[in-house]
């Protein structure tokens, strides 16, 4: 049964361009059926074939996902991957009927993100200036970038040195589905980049073929994780009280480019939205002050 799941998701990277995130997520939650599946159904454990799966072995799961109190977007994903996964199946002809072809996704309502003020998001920029080390001096512009040209995490994690082109002001980022975006580097963004190229990245590298822009202190390719802990101990250090994540500098430009009279279209091209409705919901978005410590 492992091996259909990773033929899966092997479909899923090369033919769908699915995400490195969302492949791990599907990974889970299709893993985490397979073992409940072995648990509670004889025919399962019998037979080790999806062909074994009945509609009311899915029905159940369903519920058992509920009962354990998972979050709605959660039980979301984990059916969609389910659903998706069974039409594989039956389209490779694996199985003769879809046991999840009935199976409804909770509807999940979209939250609406939320963003910072501008004078916020400037203490949290201005905050790594504080010190000279080459950590401080890598992270002013990871957070001068990740704000300006208002990339996911995931994005700026996965830069190479040959995506930033300083001369010419932009840099090149490829975002969900493979998609490519070329976008400019502002003024204060451009030289914290810059900063870091000619004076830091060079100490922090150990490996003469490491391409990746930002390194950890071991030299190594910066992980989401890794800047995780990074924008968390600087919203700290600053004293702001309101939750900071990766994505709040995403949501925050959104909502300020939007304020400033920026059009839909171009904060769209900004952010790399497949749909213009995405983008919409920014325009809902209240920049919140926090309050000091």
């Amino acid at each position: 049964m492992e091996t259909d799941v990773t033929e899966f998701l092997n479909f899923l990277s090369v033919e769908r361009k699915f995400s490195p995130n969302t492949l791990a997520a599907y990974r889970n939650d299709l893993t985490q059926f397979v073992a409940w599946l072995r648990a509670e159904c004889p025919a399962v454990q019998l037979l080790e074939e999806w062909s074994a799966v009945t509609s009311e072995d899915t029905v159940s799961y369903l519920i058992t996902l509920r009962e354990r109190n998972y979050a709605p977007a959660t039980v979301a994903r984990k059916v969609a991957a389910i659903k998706s996964f069974f039409r594989f199946l039956r389209t490779g002809g694996l199985i003769a009927t879809d046991p999840a072809d009935d199976l409804e996704c909770p509807k999940v309502g979209k939250p609406v993100p939320r963003a910072v003020s501008v004078e916020d998001i400037a203490r949290l920029l201005e905050q790594p200036a504080r010190f000279s080390t080459p950590e401080a001096r890598r992270d002013k512009a990871m957070l001068e970038l990740l704000y300006a040209t208002g990339m996911r995490v995931s994005e700026l994690v996965a830069l190479n040195v040959s995506d930033v082109n300083l001369l010419a002001g932009f840099v090149r980022c490829i975002g969900k589905g493979g998609r490519e975006r070329i976008l400019p580097i502002p003024g204060a963004a451009a030289s914290a980049v810059q900063t870091y190229l000619v004076e830091t990245r060079p100490n922090l590298v150990r490996a003469a073929n490491n391409d990746a822009l930002f390194v950890n202190h071991r030299g190594e390719r910066l992980t989401r994780q890794g800047f995780w802990l990074i924008i968390k101990a600087h919203a700290r250090a600053a004293r702001l009280d309101v939750e900071i994540t990766p994505h709040t500098l995403r949501h925050s430009l959104a909502a300020h480019k939007l304020a400033e009279g920026a059009d839909l279209k171009s904060v769209q091209e900004l952010l790399g939205h497949a749909s213009i409705a995405t983008t919409q919901i920014y325009e809902r978005v209240q920049p919140v002050a926090t309050a000091r410590r």
